[in-house]
C-alpha cells in the first residue's frame, strides 16, 4: 500500500476537524455535505475487507428513508448481507481518524485482521436517486482506486440489488446473474411460475398502486415492469418527477403516521403499499367502506407469508423446522395467531435486522419482519436442496407439485436482506393463490391497541435490558413497577428500551383498548421518568 498516494487523494476528500461519527445497522448517515471525507475511507475499507475475505464486497450510497439532503454508505459483506460487527468498529475508527492519524489506522487493521496486501480486490459500487449521490460514489471509487482495487460500479440501484450482486459474485452465478436484468428475469420467471397455480385470476385482482417514496424503486419498478406477466398491473406513484423523496410519503412515513401518502389516491378497498427511499422496506394498506385507514404492517406481511409457507410444508411431508422472528415491538395479536392458531414457532431476537437476520439462520425456514416492514425469509442450504430435489424426482403428484411452488418462492425471495421489490412480488403471488383481498389478509387477525412514547433521561445507560429488550434489569425496581402496571389491565404488556441514537427511553405498551394502552403508556413512561433520571417536563397523559 502506498500511503503517499493514499494521503494525496485523501487530502482532496479532508475530514473535516472534530467531525465524528458511528457506523451502525444502517452504516453512516448525516448531512450530504459532510459525507465526502467518509465515502473516499469506506472506498479504502472495501478494498482492505476485499483482500481479507478474497472476495467482492459491495459499497452502497444511500440514507434509505432519511430527508433527501442526507445521504449515508454501508458496506456489504460477501454473501450479501451486513458488514460483521468488528469491521463496524474499523469503518467508524478510519471516518474519524484526522488525516495525520490515517496511515497508522490502516496499518492497524490491516495487521489486526491479517489482510494480505498483495491479494487482488473487487469492488462494486451503487446508489441511490438522491442529487448528492453521484458526486459521493466517485468518493467511493477515488478510495479504491487510491490502494490499488478493482471496481464496477452498478450506478442507481436499489439497496437490495446491490446485495444481490454482491451474493451473485462471490457464488459464481448460482445464486443468479449479477446483472439488474437478471435480477428482473429471475424475480420475473419464479413469479411467472408460482402464479401459474391461481385458481382465479381474476380481473383487477392483482391491480396495485405503489407509492414509491420518490425514490429509486420507481425507477427500478419502471424497468421491471415490462418483465412482468399481464396478471400483475401496478400503478406507480410517487415517482420522483414532482415530489421530494420520503417527504410525506414512503413506508416509514406511512407506518408511523398511520396514514396514507401524499400524492396517492386511494378508492375504497384498493390494495396500495409504500416502498421506503432506497427500497428496502415495504408497507401495505387500504381504507374500508366507512373511511377508515387499515395498515398491514411487518407483522402482518410475516404472518402472510409464514402462514403459506406452513401450509406448503405441510403438503410436501418434509420435516423442515419453520419459525418467525420478531422483536418486542410486534403486536402480541401476531404472535397469538402464530403460535395458536398456525402452530407456528415464534422466536423474540433485539431491535435490529442483524439480530433478527442471525435468529433466522438457526432454522431450515426463518421468516423475520421488523415491523416497519424491513424484512424476508431465509432457506438453510440443507433445506433448499431438500425442496429442489423434491421438486424434480417426487412421484406423488400433490407433493412434487407443493414442492415446486416452495422452489419457485425461493427463486422469487431476496434472501440477502429485505428487498421491497421482491416482497411485493412474494406478497402479490399468495394473495393471488389463496384467492384473497387485502381485507381477507387484514382479517387473519386484529391488531391489539398500542401506544409507543420516549421519556427524555440525562443519561439512557442506566436502562438495561435482558430477555430481547422485553425485562429491564436496572435501574432496580423499574421492571417490577412495570409487571405491577401490566397486571391491571387485560391482554396487557409494556417494555422498555434505550435509544441506539439519543438520550431517551422508548417506551411500548399494548392493551385490549385503545385508552388501556395509552394509561399503561403513560404510567410506565413515569416509572422510567422517575427510575432513570428523566429529564425536563414531566411526561403527560396521551391525548
Amino acid at each position: 500500500m502506498d500511503f503517499d498516494i493514499v494521503a494525496k487523494y485523501s487530502a482532496l476528500h479532508a475530514k473535516p476537524p472534530g467531525l465524528s461519527s458511528q457506523y451502525g445497522t444502517a452504516g453512516f448517515r448525516t448531512k450530504a455535505e459532510n459525507l465526502s471525507h467518509t465515502m473516499f475511507r469506506m472506498g479504502l475499507l472495501a478494498v482492505l475487507r476485499s483482500k481479507q475475505t478474497k472476495s467482492t464486497i459491495g459499497v452502497m450510497v444511500t440514507a434509505s428513508h432519511n430527508p433527501e439532503e442526507d445521504n449515508g454508505v454501508k458496506l456489504i459483506d460477501p454473501l450479501g448481507e451486513m458488514l460483521t460487527p468488528s469491521w463496524e468498529e474499523h469503518a467508524t475508527r478510519l471516518a474519524n481518524a484526522e488525516e495525520s492519524e490515517l496511515q497508522a489506522v490502516l496499518s492497524d487493521i490491516c495487521q489486526k485482521e491479517a489482510v494480505d496486501l498483495q491479494r487482488d480486490a473487487f469492488v462494486v459500487i451503487g446508489r441511490d436517486t438522491r442529487s448528492s449521490s453521484k458526486k459521493l460514489s466517485e468518493s467511493v471509487i477515488a478510495g479504491v482506486s487510491a490502494i490499488g482495487g478493482q471496481y464496477h460500479d452498478y450506478g442507481l440501484v436499489t439497496t437490495p440489488q446491490l446485495h444481490y450482486m454482491v451474493c451473485c459474485r462471490n457464488t459464481h452465478g448460482n445464486y443468479g446473474t449479477a446483472t439488474v436484468e437478471g435480477y428482473y428475469q429471475k424475480l420475473s420467471k419464479a413469479f411467472t411460475e408460482l402464479t401459474k397455480q391461481a385458481v382465479s385470476q381474476r380481473d383487477g385482482h392483482m391491480c396495485l398502486k405503489i407509492d414509491c417514496a420518490n425514490g429509486i424503486g420507481a425507477l427500478k419498478l419502471k424497468e421491471l415492469e415490462r418483465y412482468l406477466p399481464g396478471c400483475l398491473r401496478i400503478h406507480i406513484d410517487n415517482d420522483g418527477l414532482k415530489g421530494k423523496l420520503n417527504h410525506l410519503c414512503g413506508a416509514d412515513f406511512v407506518k408511523v403516521h398511520q396514514k396514507p401518502p401524499v400524492g396517492l389516491e386511494m378508492k375504497t378497498g384498493e390494495r396500495c403499499c409504500s416502498f421506503d427511499g432506497d427500497a428496502d422496506r415495504i408497507v401495505y394498506y387500504y381504507i374500508d367502506a366507512a373511511g377508515r385507514f387499515h395498515l398491514l404492517d411487518g407483522d402482518k406481511i410475516a404472518t402472510l407469508i409464514s402462514t403459506f409457507l406452513k401450509e406448503l410444508l405441510v403438503k410436501t411431508g418434509q420435516a423442515l423446522t419453520l419459525a418467525v422472528i420478531q422483536t418486542a415491538y410486534a403486536n402480541g395479536s401476531s404472535t397469538r395467531y402464530l403460535e395458536e392458531t398456525m402452530k407456528v414457532p415464534v422466536h423474540c431476537a433485539k431491535t435490529g435486522v442483524k439480530h433478527l437476520h442471525h435468529k433466522a439462520q438457526e432454522f431450515d425456514v426463518g421468516v423475520y419482519f421488523e415491523a416497519n416492514g424491513h424484512g424476508t425469509v431465509l432457506f438453510s442450504k440443507a433445506a433448499e436442496e431438500k425442496i429442489r430435489r423434491q421438486a424434480e424426482n417426487e412421484k406423488d403428484n400433490r407433493k412434487r407439485e407443493a414442492a415446486r411452488m416452495l422452489e419457485n418462492t425461493i427463486d422469487l425471495i431476496n434472501q440477502t436482506v429485505g428487498d421491497a421489490i421482491s416482497d411485493m412480488l412474494v406478497i402479490e403471488a399468495i394473495l393471488v393463490l389463496k384467492n384473497f383481498t387485502v381485507q381477507q389478509w387484514d382479517a387473519m387477525y386484529t391488531d391489539l391497541p398500542n401506544r409507543q412514547l420516549k421519556v427524555k433521561v440525562a443519561d439512557r445507560r442506566v436502562i438495561d435490558t435482558t430477555d430481547a429488550e422485553r425485562r429491564a434489569v436496572t435501574p432496580p425496581g423499574l421492571q417490577e413497577k412495570i409487571d405491577a402496571l401490566v397486571k391491571e389491565m387485560k391482554w396487557a404488556r409494556a417494555f422498555v428500551r434505550p435509544s441506539g441514537t439519543e438520550d431517551v427511553v422508548r417506551v411500548y405498551a399494548e392493551a385490549d383498548t385503545q385508552e388501556n394502552a395509552d394509561n399503561l403508556a403513560y404510567d410506565v413512561s413515569l416509572a422510567v421518568y422517575h427510575s432513570a433520571g428523566g429529564v425536563g417536563e414531566e411526561p403527560k397523559p396521551v391525548g
